[in-house]
């Protein structure tokens, strides 16, 4: 059984379609960051896994989540609606085949399923972490896979929007072999609280801009 650590923060209206499409052997631990509108009740409801993490922030929540988990291999994937839980083996296949140690799910935009701002903020990161790093990637997309104990001796110090990034930083310094798969990219359920608007964008690039300068 692999987990899916789901980090969620007001989340009630696509919980039940991400849950419900989970696949045979991947079970949905669903960290609750502090919602109001029942998330965390819910998930429960439905099944899944329930972790309570009060500190503010998504890395706070991807770190809890990583805690709990006891799975050799974990996943991470947003719980909001714009990624299909039926494409987590797909992202998984080259971690079991031990072909990487880290598969980013390279995000294929459906029409109005990703705004400009948030496109040109990735396209800048992306470039960054090819220049620096070495690492080609075409997405720092959420949906991901890699084993547990191995992303854990990473310390990623982040609590905020910088965890994704500085997880992609420190496993290429580690010499962790990174790969990306394609995936599908929905209209999300609801806006988002990253780039649903440009100042959320913002403060994501701002964090993130944070673990580079480190």
């Amino acid at each position: 059984m692999i987990d899916v650590i789901l980090p969620v923060l007001n989340e009630a209206q696509a919980l039940p379609w991400v849950l419900t499409r989970m696949p045979d052997g991947y079970a949905p631990m669903v960290v609750d960051n502090g919602s109001t509108d029942g998330s965390g009740n819910l998930a429960a409801g439905l099944g899944a896994r329930v972790v309570r993490e009060p500190q503010a922030g998504f890395g706070a929540a991807c770190h809890a989540g990583l805690q709990a988990s006891r799975s050799e291999i974990v996943c991470f994937m947003d719980c909001d609606g714009s990624l299909d839980p039926h494409e987590l083996p797909e992202v998984a296949a080259p971690i079991l085949g031990g072909a990487a140690e880290l598969v980013m799910g390279a995000r294929t935009a459906s029409r109005g399923s990703w705004p400009i701002h948030a496109r040109l903020a990735n396209g800048a990161l992306t470039w960054h972490l090819r220049r620096r790093y070495g690492v080609r990637l075409s997405d720092l997309g959420p949906m991901r896979a890699m084993p547990r104990l191995n992303l854990l001796r990473l310390g990623i110090s982040d609590r905020r929007f910088g965890w994704p990034l500085e997880m992609v930083t420190r496993a290429a310094e580690a010499g962790w072999r990174i790969s990306e798969t394609p995936v599908t990219h929905l209209p999300r359920a609801g806006r988002s609280k990253v780039t649903g608007t440009v100042g959320g964008t913002v403060r994501t690039v701002h964090d993130m801009v944070k673990v580079l300068r480190c």
